[in-house]
């Protein structure tokens, strides 16, 4: 019999199916796969259980610590929500110290974050719209940035795969705005013999140099004819733009994460406050909230449970990393480091009953060389959460296949649309694949799929879990 929630409710036990007999061995559609890629079914770990049975349909190499990618996540929001609640917020403050009268401030305003992990710009906008709406229009001294609430040890960006700039590798922050990412995007206008450049959003302090050439030639895309430089040297506050680009292409976007995250946090704000006609005088400092200042505004975040759809229907990485440090700082107390998340987290499945020989989670998304999981620990995750009093909250933050998130161009065309809500993992010679299946029949299927290999991130990984899913809707 498997508890979920805290072992003294009998509230929260269930009759389980009558056992069926457990297959060890891959479906005929998985191994053909398999065989004619070569690759061995010891690189491969699966489990398919029925939600409402005591043990597995299919165990395949279900005891092996695996890297699982991104399905990590699934952990992570899975244990917010049983220890923070699906309406935990968190909450952003801004202090004045100074004096305020008729409008302006003599003196500094200060922000402070608490790792609200979904601070965008246009939830930032509404923040800097009220402190406007209670009357604070100028300010004569600094924007001071109060980030101390998350204790991070210094992170090199690129240290996972050489990428500093991708979005992917943005390192968490108690004051993030906007995931610290910029949208850029790129429009060729012959009328002008440019390509123009529009960031979104735009920090004051970021330096954009544009050496794009426009070319009469036919476009032959983007990705070939642009070439991104952020020199670390620099404080990544310029980026270049430059190659040759056909005045025949559309319009092209991509997303870099330039800055530090106190120095993007100023350079939105300046922005946008200057925007709005107010003013600053100062500049940037980074520093506490003085003893003795009371909020002059806090705004709370989203609710839990709309973070989490974030998180896992688009593998939001730093998101999922600051879930785990919330979960870690509620439990262990300020301020907040990646340890007492670990810590915290391996605590609270304990006390659900949920013991994962083997589990590394080392930072909560996924996004590492060093996470461990087995594919039977991943089920047990996913038929506690099944049977959570949150389990409505959990199973609709998954991405439901052909239709959202990142399963929202796979199996479009097929009867499995609608049919699945599955959390997918990608990295180098990693795929892996987590959630709910409802077969042809009706009846609700937990399935975990976990490869780590040699180019198991490349299409027959995909093609051989797809089999999988197809082969559980048909039960």
């Amino acid at each position: 019999m498997l508890l979920v929630g805290y072992v003294a409710g009998c509230s929260l036990c269930f009759t389980p199916a009558a056992p069926a007999q457990v297959s060890a061995v891959l479906p005929d559609s998985v191994q053909r796969i398999l065989d004619a890629h070569e690759i061995p079914v010891a690189d491969f770990s699966a489990v398919v259980q029925r939600v409402d049975a005591s043990r597995p349909l299919l165990a395949v190499n279900p005891d092996v610590p695996r890297n699982p990618a991104s399905t990590m996540k699934l952990l992570t929001t899975y244990v917010a929500l049983e220890s923070l609640g699906p309406d935990y917020r968190w909450k952003t403050e801004a202090y004045l110290d100074g004096t305020l009268a008729d409008g302006k401030l003599d003196g500094n305003l200060y922000i402070k974050g608490y790792g609200d992990p979904y601070l965008v710009v246009e939830r930032f906008w509404l923040f800097l719209h009220q402190l406007r709406q209670r009357g604070l229009r100028d300010i004569s001294g600094d924007l001071v940035i109060d980030h101390s609430y998350f204790d991070i040890a210094p992170v090199d960006r690129g240290a996972f795969d050489g990428q500093p700039l991708r979005t992917y590798n943005v390192v968490p922050d108690a004051l993030l705005i906007n995931f610290q990412a910029i949208s850029f995007s790129f429009n060729p206008n012959p009328a002008a013999s440019r390509v123009e450049i529009i960031a979104d959003p735009l920090p004051a302090n970021l330096d954009i140099r544009n050496r794009i050439k426009l070319d009469n030639g036919r476009c032959s895309g983007y990705r070939n004819g642009i070439v991104v430089d952020a020199a670390p040297g620099t404080g990544l506050d310029r980026i270049t733009f430059s190659g040759r680009v056909a005045g025949s292409c559309p319009e092209y976007r991509l997303s870099r994460s330039l800055l530090s995250a106190p120095a993007f946090a100023y350079g939105v704000f300046r922005s946008l406050w200057e925007e709005g006609g107010s003013s600053l005088g100062g500049t940037l400092r980074v520093a506490g909230v003085p003893d003795g200042l009371e909020p002059f505004y806090t705004m709370e975040s989203l609710p839990l449970s709309d973070i989490i759809r974030s998180i896992n229907k688009w593998s939001n990485n730093v998101m999922a990393r600051h879930l785990l440090l919330t979960v870690g700082v509620e439990r262990f107390g300020v301020p907040a480091t990646v340890d007492k998340g670990r810590r915290a987290v391996m605590q609270l499945l304990a006390g659900h009953g949920l013991d994962f020989p083997g589990l590394r989670i080392d930072n909560g998304a996924g996004l590492s060389r060093r996470s461990r999981i087995s594919a039977r620990s991943l089920a047990r995750l996913l038929l506690a959460a099944d049977r959570s009093l949150y389990r409505a909250e959990f199973v609709s933050s998954l991405a439901l296949a052909g239709m959202d998130g990142t399963m929202r161009r796979r199996f479009r065309e097929e009867d499995l649309a609608g049919h699945m809500h599955l959390k997918t993992g990608r990295l180098d010679n990693v795929f892996s694949m987590a959630g709910y299946v409802r077969s042809r029949s009706g009846d609700d299927y937990v399935v975990v799929a976990i490869q780590n290999g040699i180019n198991a991130h490349r299409g027959p990984g995909e093609e051989a879990e797809s089999a999988l899913l197809r082969w559980v809707h048909e039960q």
